[in-house]
């Protein structure tokens, strides 16, 4: 039996076949895929610090921050989740120095399909890591614009004609939508203001991502640190951020971020 113990953030991914997993925990990179088929078991100490001052908190707020930091660190600005309220063009920002590294770069607008085929933005850099975090088995890229709210303006043109959101359930259960992307973005163009066509890719690479679950589960049972300190079973694989245990049992590991975790496999 090996075990880590320490705080833990959101997995890295690599766009290998399959998408492989690295958890951050400690000071060290756990592979998350050589734990699949084996009994793991991880405990939860009572322990969270916020991601961004580090300080040790009762209670996490977006997904690891502490509600000092929730409020104010550029990492948890509105536009994070609505690109289109941006004002880092405009010179406005929580953190103008952060916000030349994040919003005032090359921003890509994307179709993926995971639960549905769904709009999103992400950062040039962030490419492909954003699809494998959310789980998509498809994705292409629709437009490039110079920063952040150029493609938030894009992403509400589009989400007249698709959402915007991911069916975490069905995404788990993959439950996946057939549509052709290329096909999709084609029609999508013609929705697009004459003003935003400037940024238009022509490119039309399909990026496939295949992930590494023995079993998905038939239904979807959220189990998280609060509630059960102690989580153990079988880890059946991963997709997404979340870890797929048996008995139907799925683990959002983003949403833990801070936490301090010990983790023990028994193969």
């Amino acid at each position: 039996m090996t075990s880590v113990t320490g705080h833990i953030l959101k997995m890295r991914t690599h766009h290998d076949e399959p998408v492989r997993y690295q958890l951050p925990i400690a000071d060290e990179y756990l592979d998350v895929n050589g734990l699949i088929d084996t009994h793991i078991t991880l405990r939860f100490d009572g322990i969270i610090n916020c991601i961004k001052c580090e300080r040790q908190i009762n209670k996490s707020f977006g997904q690891g921050f502490c509600y000092p930091c929730f409020r104010s660190a550029p990492e948890a600005s509105e536009c994070i989740l609505r690109p289109e309220l941006c004002r880092a063009h405009e010179g406005e920002a929580r953190d103008m120095e952060w916000a030349r590294r994040h919003c005032l770069q090359e921003h890509i607008v994307y179709l993926a399909k995971s639960s549905a085929i769904k709009v999103g933005i992400t950062r040039g850099a962030q490419v492909p890591t954003r699809w494998m975090d959310q789980g998509a088995t498809e994705a292409i890229v629709f437009a490039k614009t110079p920063n952040r709210y150029t493609a938030g303006l894009v992403e509400v043109a589009m989400k007249a004609h698709l959402t915007d959101r991911t069916n975490w359930r069905r995404m788990l259960k993959n439950e996946i939508a057939e549509d052709d992307l290329v096909a999709i973005k084609t029609a999508l163009t013609a929705h697009l203001d004459n003003h935003l066509h400037a940024y238009l890719s022509d490119d039309n690479l399909v990026y496939t991502f295949n992930y590494p679950v023995t079993t998905y589960p038939e239904k979807v049972s959220s189990v998280g640190f609060d509630k059960c300190p102690v989580i153990e079973g079988k880890l059946l694989g991963i997709k997404g951020q979340y870890l797929l245990l048996d008995n139907n049992r799925v683990l959002n590991i983003r949403k833990h971020q801070g936490y301090c975790i010990q983790i023990d496999d028994i193969a």
